[in-house]
């Protein structure tokens, strides 16, 4: 886990055959990022793996040890592929079981006679888990530990995660600057990297794009300090008009 004061560190696994296959396009990891940003904690990585067992509980011990959150999307639907809750709980070694308040919830959302034996499924969570509450579709997701578990649904989804905003710790704020530029990489990378050296505490992206007919890079600089992210932009500006390369855009974030 990330020590450095002030930083919170999150992960994201994204469980889903669907989603290797590439049948379905996944848009939850652009969500949960932003979401997590404004809360000033920094997203490390993101897993995409395949709903198996096996890979769920190693994955889930593996990440859970290095960072403060880990977000699962995925598996936790009513279908015999939705396997996230039930790997979970092996993970954890806790009894996979229905979860009394869960379980009540769906049942007054579905009623008696439409709480089939698929739906039901979808309350059961390791033992001792808390509820996600979802406004959106009744089916909660769950938490345990430093493990969140959310639908697969983007829009589910984004219904739930303000649900869980005071449940986390926060880190600092993290502020970003973008600089568009008429350029390409190849004829800044150099000037880009010696101001990248010297300037540790703000990490510079670059990003080529086309857009309306037209190559550019993207520059995006991020950090906790608005000081040291106006002093990188300087500096950057500095050998761009030397350079006498355009600029399309600088936009603050």
């Amino acid at each position: 886990m990330n020590k450095k004061k002030g930083i919170v560190t999150a992960a994201i696994i994204v469980i889903g055959n669907e989603i290797l296959s590439g049948r379905t396009q996944d848009l939850n990891v652009s969500l949960i990022a932003k979401w997590l940003n404004n809360l000033g904690i920094t997203l490390y990585e993101v897993r995409i793996i395949p709903d198996i067992e096996k890979t769920i509980v190693n994955t889930i011990n593996k990440v859970r040890k290095k960072h403060n959150y880990v977000f699962t999307t995925g598996g936790i639907g009513p279908t015999h592929d939705d396997i996230t809750a039930k790997s979970i709980s092996k993970a954890f070694k806790k009894k996979y079981q229905y979860n009394k308040e869960a379980y009540a919830l769906l049942k007054k959302y579905y009623g008696a006679s439409r709480f089939t034996i698929g739906r039901k499924k979808m309350a059961k969570t390791p033992a001792g888990a808390q509820l996600i509450y979802n406004p959106s579709s009744g089916a909660p997701g769950f938490y345990i530990g430093n493990v969140f578990s959310l639908p697969g649904v983007p829009s589910i989804l984004k219904s739930m995660i303000g649900g869980l905003t005071n449940k986390l710790s926060k880190g600092k704020k993290i502020f970003s600057k973008t600089i568009h530029l008429k350029t390409v990489e190849s004829e800044i990378s150099i000037s880009l990297e010696n101001v990248q050296k010297n300037n540790k505490r703000v990490e510079i992206g670059s990003y080529p794009f086309f857009k309306d007919g037209k190559i550019g890079v993207s520059l995006v600089l991020r950090s906790v300090s608005v000081a040291e992210i106006n002093k990188c932009a300087n500096l950057i500006k500095k050998f761009i008009i030397k350079r006498k390369i355009s600029f399309v855009e600088e936009r603050a974030v």
